[in-house]
């Protein structure tokens, strides 16, 4: 290796450093002391104690912890499709070729910037109480005396997947890119032959789009079951009504800076790492019968 070559390698290490740095303090580090810890009984206070596997155990008896799988798989099945959904149909609308397409696509993509926000969420909790918008304007007008949705056990968490389906800018604009990249000669070819628009969106816009589905339906599922602030918000950082909205996330922060129970918390965030990793996986390998690429 020459001098300028040993030079270049020192420089490239050099720019590296600060990723590398941030990768093993902010990443790594925090990563295997929580694995550690999952091991222990610690409450910051005292060091500390090993205990095994008792907090793995633990889980499997505790009936709040099933209540938190349970409502964040209704959350993750529900609103994931529906927010994908909404995105795709938005995006073949604004695909058109529409004046102000810039100001639309970013007026819809608005809403992905702002609805993991507190401001957002204090906003639905106004929205869906009993004296919010939806009863006051939408259903008393209509002689219809609505209940207050965020505080009843059957609807809190309905309110909660309408505020995910509502931020479906992100996805929506790349699926506007995704639909941007198909040439136009198939659709041209399709017309001549007959084909409606019903069926040429079944065969040919969905499966050239399936990788951008793909793409979008991986990324919208981690983020799903990682939701903390909507549900925290609105429920107090309790749960309620009745556990109807406790999130896994939000569990886990009950547990760790509620309880001061860290043990038990760094163990609930292994195990969610461990079903958001079985999902992913099993995205990618029932990916291969509906995903089609150029290949």
């Amino acid at each position: 290796m020459t001098a300028l070559q040993r030079s270049e390698q020192r420089a490239g290490y050099l720019f590296l450093s600060p990723w590398m740095l941030g990768l093993i303090a902010i990443t790594l580090g925090p990563m295997i002391a929580s694995l550690y810890l999952s091991f222990t009984d610690y409450d910051f206070l005292t060091a500390p104690e090993w205990i095994g596997a008792s907090n793995y155990e633990r889980l499997f008896r505790d009936p709040r912890f099933h209540q938190a799988l349970l409502v964040t798989f209704r959350y993750v099945i529900v609103s994931v499709p529906l927010q994908l959904a909404a995105a795709l149909l938005i995006a073949i609308a604004l695909d058109r070729g529409m004046r102000g397409l810039a100001l639309y696509r970013s007026a819809f993509y608005l809403p992905s910037l702002l609805g993991g926000s507190v401001a957002i969420a204090v906003l639905w909790r106004q929205v869906f109480g009993a004296d919010g918008l939806i009863n006051s304007v939408i259903l008393k007008p209509l002689g219809i005396e609505g209940p207050s949705w965020i505080a009843n056990p059957d609807t809190a968490l309905g309110t909660l997947i309408i505020l995910n389906v509502w931020t479906f800018g992100a996805p929506m604009v790349i699926f506007l890119a995704g639909l941007r990249q198909i040439p136009s000669m198939f659709y041209e070819a399709a017309e001549v032959d007959g084909a409606g628009r019903l069926r040429r969106f079944w065969s040919i816009t969905l499966p050239l789009l399936s990788p951008i589905i793909f793409f979008n339906l991986v990324l919208q599922l981690i983020g799903a079951f990682q939701s903390f602030t909507q549900a925290f918000i609105i429920s107090g950082g309790r749960g309620g009504p009745s556990d109807s909205t406790l999130f896994y996330t939000l569990y886990l922060y009950m547990q760790g800076f509620g309880d001061f129970d860290m043990g038990y918390a760094s163990a609930m965030a292994w195990v969610l790492l461990l079903i958001i990793a079985l999902f992913t996986l099993l995205n990618f390998l029932v990916s291969k019968f509906w995903v089609f690429y150029d290949d």
